[in-house]
């Protein structure tokens, strides 16, 4: 079974911290990694060498990025997720089975495009897969050969803001009519009946992130929610 039928239908589990979070250093993470993989997580998505390398000990499709130790203040406007061909061979050399990548419009600090990014990846045998915020970035991605679409960045660009806080189901089933890829429902999923509804429009896989492994967000929706 290759990659991407192995998780199709599936779960796929973000495990991710910021430098600086108790959670982040590098025996919490992993066991973090170990937890999810015991409660049934398809795949890992995690972020940098070290934890990609670290992921790769579980024998689970490891979907890789890189990320700025700390968010830029402009963030909803600049690339930041696996930013530049540079970022993109160590993920490659990390491990990563799948490199995930902005895959928006917006311009990227080496100046690279759309189609380099994926040349490399395929170059190298792994899978491209492209974060997108909306269903042109989408089209886009598609149409220069990207692998898989996923709804990561939508509601977190200047240009996709929202105020719904649930998952963008509609941009799920917009490019499932439009795209022939595969396509990942990912962001501000926090009910299992948002995996569920996520199925049923189409979806290939599910990424679930905060929901599962951001303590401290788990523990606001609770301190803040009443």
């Amino acid at each position: 079974m290759n990659i991407l039928e192995s998780i199709k239908g599936k779960v796929i589990v973000s495990v991710q911290a910021m430098p600086g979070e108790p959670l982040y250093k590098e025996e919490c993470m992993k066991a973090m990694m170990a937890s999810v993989v015991n409660g049934g997580a398809s795949a890992l998505r995690v972020a940098g060498v070290r934890d990609i390398k670290n992921a790769k000990e579980f024998g689970l499709p490891v979907i890789g990025i890189t990320k700025p130790d700390k968010l830029p203040d402009n963030w909803l406007d600049v690339v930041y997720i696996t930013a530049t061909k540079d970022d993109i061979i160590k993920i490659i050399n990390a491990g990563a089975d799948i490199v995930a990548f902005d895959g928006t419009n917006r311009k990227r600090p080496d100046g690279s495009n759309i189609e380099e990014i994926i040349s490399i990846i395929h170059e190298n045998n792994r899978i491209a897969m492209a974060d997108i915020s909306t269903l042109e970035e989408g089209i886009n991605c598609a149409e220069a050969g990207c692998d898989i679409i996923s709804t990561t960045l939508s509601g977190y660009t200047s240009h996709s803001l929202k105020q719904n806080t649930e998952p963008d189901f509609d941009l799920l089933k917009q490019l499932n009519d439009r795209i022939s890829r595969p396509v990942i429902l990912e962001g501000r999923i926090w009910e299992p009946s948002h995996v569920k509804k996520a199925f049923l429009l189409g979806a290939h896989s599910v990424v679930i992130g905060s929901a599962i492994t951001r303590p401290q967000l788990i523990t606001k929706r609770f301190t803040e929610g009443f």
